[in-house]
């Protein structure tokens, strides 16, 4: 069964709903909805990652998430946290996370894999290519799925060396990361080669300039939050019949009310 995680975003500049959760107790609210719309697990992160963003001071993401992730946790609740520091990952676990969610995959800090080694938690290694401050300027590939097919393996094998074990690993190709929204529909293509590899794979395309792409090829305009979130919903079945362990979404309820469809479609009690 595909899991469904919620996108808890306690910043004042993500791409899609910066600033509506950047209180915490806003956060807090957001994320018992998300739960109570059906989320598996909720992804709470202080960095926005969208395309020009700037980093944010360790302090300062640890003072947005870890209240949160405190108060989320306490009732058993599965937590990930979004951070592409070793220390905010380490203070997040001892805070109720149980996942650590690098969207560099342990490129942007190089005590990220020893530290969570240390620790029991998950880690979601994510394909990267380098800060959002220059989002696609290494969005250059001659062999886009190969390419970062091997550059996921060789994320992987980092994390084995520094001492976590293969079940504890997670992988993402990184819609929209290092990728043109052309890219991003290209390795679609070859997403049966990530599933196939034998890792656990999250998927994230909710709200992504690929997901307008593909409406405006078709004439129509998809850049409300309604429209993109029906379209999330589409990948959400489609990430479920390639296999992926979970999706990504801003929208739980319209994510789970796609996923209960498409199990009745396939006769699934």
């Amino acid at each position: 069964m595909t899991l469904v995680m919620g996108i808890v975003n306690v910043t004042p500049d993500s791409f899609s709903d910066g600033g509506r959760y950047a209180r915490h107790d806003a956060a807090i609210a957001h994320g018992r909805r998300l739960l109570a719309d059906g989320a598996d697990l909720l992804d709470v992160g202080g960095e926005s990652t969208r395309p020009g963003a700037e980093r944010v001071a360790q302090a300062d993401e640890q003072q947005r998430v870890l209240p949160v992730i405190e108060q989320l946790a306490t009732p058993g609740h599965a937590i990930s946290v979004d951070t592409m520091n070793a220390a905010t990952a380490v203070a997040a676990v001892a805070a109720g996370a149980r996942i650590v969610n690098d969207v560099s995959g342990g490129l942007a800090d190089p005590d990220m894999l020893p530290a969570v080694a240390a620790t029991d938690a998950d880690i979601v290694l994510q394909h990267w290519r380098g800060h959002s401050a220059d989002m696609y300027g290494a969005a250059r590939y001659d062999d886009l799925v190969a390419e970062v097919l091997g550059e996921i393996e060789r994320r992987v094998a980092a994390a084995r060396d520094a001492g976590i074990r293969g079940e504890r690993i997670i992988v993402d190709p990184g819609f929209g990361f290092g990728k043109t929204p052309e890219d991003n529909w290209r390795f679609v293509r070859g997403l049966d080669a990530l599933i196939g590899a034998g890792h656990r794979v999250l998927l994230g395309t909710s709200r992504k300039r690929m997901l307008t792409l593909a409406a405006a090829r078709a004439g129509i305009d998809a850049s409300t939050e309604a429209r993109l979130d029906l379209a999330t919903a589409v990948t959400s079945v489609l990430s479920a019949q390639a296999g992926a362990w979970a999706v990504r979404v801003h929208d739980v309820a319209a994510t789970r009310l796609a996923l209960a469809v498409r199990d009745a479609w396939e006769g699934e009690e």
